[in-house]
């Protein structure tokens, strides 16, 4: 069953070889929490096996070699795992729109449906932080003085910071609405809303 409170799902993350599966690029690494609650009880990494050498920039952006992914299990093996981890769950990525295109790119190599909907921490964010510098995870992380040690970059501890900030802004959403529970449809209405018609959705919702 579809969980229905934006505080209770799975957040993701990708690394690639590229930006487009498109293109042929393929996935080398996922990162995900399970959020029951707004608490994190369950965690999924993995690198996987491309079948081909990554380039030099990928290597140093990520920090992943290809010495780790040699010794991977292959792309389609990791997918598998993680279509049982994450199933009947809604889905959160930052800029999920590229996560999405991998997420289904590589399921549909192994014949995986799934039937949770997405959300966009970056196009909330957008919404409920307009003052920001910019939306990158990091920048935002830094803007709402969110504690973060580690490494940017690697998919379990960006979608542990984006399980944070996704908090963070439920948080702020509840306190301007003064809901409980808030629900997943207000999330993705609220990323598709215009930003100077943000205000007058959630005061309609108080």
């Amino acid at each position: 069953m579809t969980q229905l409170c934006a505080d209770s799902l799975i957040v993701l993350d990708f690394e690639t070889t590229g930006l487009s599966p498109d293109m042929g690029d393929r996935a080398i690494e996922i990162g995900a929490v399970r959020l029951e609650k707004g608490e994190v009880v369950e965690r999924f990494q993995a690198l996987m096996n491309p079948g081909r050498r990554i380039s030099a920039f990928i290597e140093n952006y990520t920090g992943i070699t290809n010495q780790m992914l040699s010794k991977a299990a292959p792309c389609d093996e990791v997918m598998d795992e993680f279509a049982h981890f994450m199933a009947g769950s809604n889905l959160v990525a930052h800029n999920a729109s590229f996560d999405k295109r991998f997420l289904d790119a590589e399921l549909r190599r192994i014949s995986r449906p799934y039937t949770g909907s997405f959300a966009c921490s970056l196009l909330l964010a957008r919404r409920l932080y307009q003052h920001a510098p910019n939306h990158k995870l990091g920048s935002l992380i830094s803007y709402k003085n969110i504690p973060a040690q580690g490494d940017f970059h690697r998919a379990l501890f960006d979608s542990e910071m984006t399980a944070k900030l996704w908090m963070t802004m439920l948080d702020d959403i509840a306190v301007q609405t003064a809901q409980k529970d808030v629900p997943f449809t207000l999330i993705q209405k609220l990323s598709k809303t215009p930003k100077n018609a943000v205000n007058k959705l959630l005061s309609a919702m108080s």
